[in-house]
């Protein structure tokens, strides 16, 4: 009889994930939370920042907020799946990444550094005035007005031709006008010149190849963009958040081996973050490993042992402990 029952709890345990995600996500509503840390190349916190959220997803939903005086932000009732985040300051270069957005997990902090522009005749940005080009490209971009931004993209590249870092922005134009081949072509640019880049080219190298397993995504393309995904995390090799979100993805295609091998490559780099563990848990459930659910969870509680997704690992680890025998 135990054997019967033990599937069925699952059932109801992914049942209910998957039903609570889909139905709060509607409009981008939901139970999520996000928040994050703006800072400059020196670690210094940027107050005033414009933090841009869009959900990448056919259901349109968007979120600004601005930082606080020590560089923070937060945003609520967000629903689940992958987010666009989008960073921009006065005197700063503009950063995009993206986030996945969990209703029943602690999401992660989001911390991103924005650099200023060099000046001078070898620069990325030869003078004070074009970088308000990038802003003013930013904002349409953010109004959804991407023909405009991208003309101001394109004199802003004829004025500053080894500002490659740009075509990640034009790229993202294209890709919401949904000229999505334009907007690969556009990315693998990017990627081709900060492979050369051995200063700042490392960062945009693993944007760029993220974008472009977005891209491939929008295609329906998941075989290709799970190639671009993992070249992204090798090319960034130190960020925990790039790791997890991979994993995410690939958890939600049911690809249970690369989702462990990303959730835990996460874990490698940062290992006193809970989060993963709990979502090792979940894979291990969904593939009958019970013991190495029992462990991930039991590491999970010892990292996070208060809160919504600590209670839920108690009760699964309640329930594993009934059913062993």
């Amino acid at each position: 009889m135990k054997t019967h029952r033990f599937p069925f709890f699952l059932l109801i345990i992914f049942g209910l994930l998957i039903s609570v995600q889909q139905s709060a996500a509607q409009g981008g509503r939901g139970k999520g939370r996000l928040q994050g840390l703006v800072l400059d190349e020196e670690g210094n916190p940027i107050a005033s920042a414009k933090v841009f959220l869009e959900l990448m997803a056919s259901e349109s939903a968007e979120r600004m907020e601005t930082t606080d005086k020590d560089g923070k932000w937060a945003m609520i009732n967000l629903g689940s799946g992958n987010w666009r985040l989008t960073v921009s300051s006065e005197g700063y270069i503009p950063t995009t990444t993206s986030v996945f957005v969990s209703q029943l997990d602690r999401n992660p902090n989001v911390v991103l550094r924005l650099k200023k522009p060099e000046i001078s005749k070898d620069a990325v940005i030869t003078d004070e005035a074009s970088l308000a080009y990038i802003e003013q490209a930013t904002q349409l971009y953010n109004e959804k007005e991407y023909d405009q931004a991208l003309v101001i993209l394109e004199q802003f590249m004829v004025q500053n031709p080894k500002a490659y870092q740009v075509q990640i922005l034009m790229g993202d134009c294209y890709r919401e006008k949904g000229e999505i081949d334009k907007a690969i072509e556009v990315y693998a640019k990017a990627v081709e010149e900060a492979k050369a880049d051995e200063k700042m080219g490392r960062q945009v190298l693993a944007k760029g190849l993220a974008a472009l397993g977005d891209a491939y995504l929008r295609k329906n393309d998941l075989e290709k963009a799970q190639v671009f995904f993992k070249q992204s995390v090798d090319a960034n090799p130190d960020n925990e958040t790039l790791a997890y979100n991979v994993g995410e993805i690939y958890f939600s295609n049911q690809k249970l081996d690369e989702a462990a091998e990303y959730f835990a490559k996460a874990t490698e780099i940062k290992p006193e973050w809970a989060a993963p563990y709990y979502k090792l848990g979940l894979v291990s459930l969904n593939k009958a490993d019970y013991e190495k659910a029992k462990e991930h969870f039991r590491k999970f509680l010892t990292l996070e042992p208060e809160g919504e997704l600590a209670a839920q690992a108690k009760n699964i680890l309640e329930y594993l402990e009934k059913v062993k025998n």
